[in-house]
């Protein structure tokens, strides 16, 4: 186990856990409305009127009666995914990304039986992925088809676009990048490849799996620096308005990139995680303090996006 001096982390203002949950999401996050980022159901009612596009619902499971019918709700559909509607860190999220004679199959390949499929969504209605164990609903949505210029640098998986929002400010960027060992998922702490992203461009600043330094992608590869963020100033647009939307002064935003549809708002997380400062070799805590330092002025969305491409951009807040 290797130790780090925390003044150290401290001097580079590196964020730690109590600090997050103290001076940042308990101070700018009000409780009464977690509910509406911790139930992605709500999250995407909550988009869709603000006319922030998501991927399709298909259906929704609420009873376990209402199981049976999964079959007959993914009937004619090539893919889809079912996910608990208050899981976190990935948990419980089924990816069926090839459907062949009433057989599915994985990213992977490997093939979910109907009984599997069954035995899946009865785990998610029994709360085994939601937050505190608390019974749930399975949210069977539509396939993602991820825009073609993150070939090779995802495998078995979409990559997501990570962004934390400070008061409507994106102060810190990242892409994850699925990989056999995450099992096609974009979570970190399984395996899925950071990729640290230049707030001011969109372009690739530094990469990590397992918090260890990497060129390229492990699967495939791939050259990760060269990747550049399309839609990047719509992400960073859409993001951004989700403080009004939200209502929480501390966020974090998923997105992905369709390629039919573009950017899609996949869920909101009230206690983002800190790992975005491996990614990007920086800390939050200076870009933190440099938005709090303008006060209770809140400029539109757009010049919060031009300000934070002109503090945060690469190399500027060194």
């Amino acid at each position: 186990m290797i130790f780090v001096d925390p003044r150290r982390l401290s001097a580079r203002g590196i964020m730690g856990m109590n600090r997050r949950n103290i001076s940042y999401i308990g101070r700018y996050n009000p409780r009464s409305l977690y509910k509406q980022v911790d139930d992605k159901l709500i999250t995407k009612q909550l988009a869709l009127k603000n006319e922030i596009a998501t991927p399709d619902l298909i259906a929704v499971v609420r009873e376990q009666h209402e199981i049976e019918q999964i079959n007959q709700m993914v009937a004619g559909l090539d893919g889809f995914c079912i996910k608990p509607a208050q899981g976190s860190g990935g948990k419980g999220i089924l990816v069926i990304t090839k459907v062949e004679d009433g057989r599915f199959f994985k990213p992977s390949g490997d093939e979910v039986t109907p009984a599997e499929m069954t035995r899946h969504c009865s785990n998610i209605l029994a709360g085994l992925f939601s937050l505190g164990g608390k019974n749930d609903v399975a949210v069977v949505e539509a396939l993602i088809r991820f825009d073609p210029v993150f070939d090779g640098i995802s495998y078995e998986g979409v990559p997501d676009i990570r962004l934390i929002i400070f008061k409507g400010f994106p102060v810190m960027g990242m892409l994850r990048c699925s990989t056999h060992a995450s099992d096609g998922k974009a979570n970190l702490h399984q395996g899925a490849v950071g990729i640290g992203v230049d707030i001011a461009t969109g372009r690739a600043i530094r990469a990590v799996q397992f918090d260890e330094p990497v060129t390229h992608h492990p699967d495939t590869g791939e050259d990760l620096f060269k990747v550049e963020v399309p839609h990047w100033d719509r992400l960073l647009e859409l993001a951004s308005g989700c403080y009004e939307m939200s209502g929480l002064g501390y966020l974090g935003t998923d997105m992905v990139l369709d390629r039919e549809r573009g950017p899609l708002l996949l869920e909101l997380n009230a206690r983002p995680g800190l790992a975005i400062q491996i990614a990007n070799d920086r800390g939050l805590l200076p870009r933190l303090r440099k938005v709090e330092s303008l006060g209770d002025v809140r400029p539109p969305v757009s010049e919060r996006i031009a300000m934070a491409k002109e503090w945060f951009g690469e190399g500027r807040d060194d």
